[in-house]
């Protein structure tokens, strides 16, 4: 056991966390998307009784965010002719701001395909449980 740091997070996660480097990609991803194809050359870390903004709050906790690009954190675009609400990104913004000072302007969103290929390219992928749909968001790691 450690102190000071979330239960949430399991050694594997730590560990990833930790090999990460400056500008290296985290992806948290909600329980529609496909992990496994997306995160085979890389990670993929299974935390399916979780919610998408507990593994958030509790990775920023510890995950810098990328101070030398405009927007470090990206969300998954709704497609368009789609009508569904997203009021999972209010919760990720606030999350965002409280964690790591950043306003919502450091979010920026991905069409849907070219954030899978963002995907294929990131350290690691962390399955969640969430039930929400557009509930994936594209962490970009700083320094400390």
């Amino acid at each position: 056991m450690l102190k000071g740091i979330p239960a949430i997070l399991s050694p594997q996660l730590l560990k990833v966390l930790c090999e990460m480097g400056h500008s290296d990609t985290l992806v948290i991803a909600d329980g529609n998307f496909p992990s496994e194809s997306m995160g085979r050359d890389g990670i993929v870390i299974r935390m399916d009784g979780h919610s998408a903004p507990e593994v958030l709050e509790a990775v920023l906790e510890l995950f810098p965010l990328d101070s030398y690009v405009s927007q470090p954190v990206s969300l998954m675009e709704v497609m368009s002719g789609d009508t569904v609400e997203t009021p999972i990104w209010d919760t990720y913004e606030e999350i965002v701001k409280r964690r790591s000072g950043l306003e919502g302007s450091a979010i920026g969103h991905i069409e849907r395909f070219a954030f899978y290929e963002e995907a294929k390219k990131a350290y690691a992928v962390i399955a969640t449980g969430e039930k929400a749909l557009y509930a994936n968001i594209l962490l970009q790691k700083g320094v400390v």
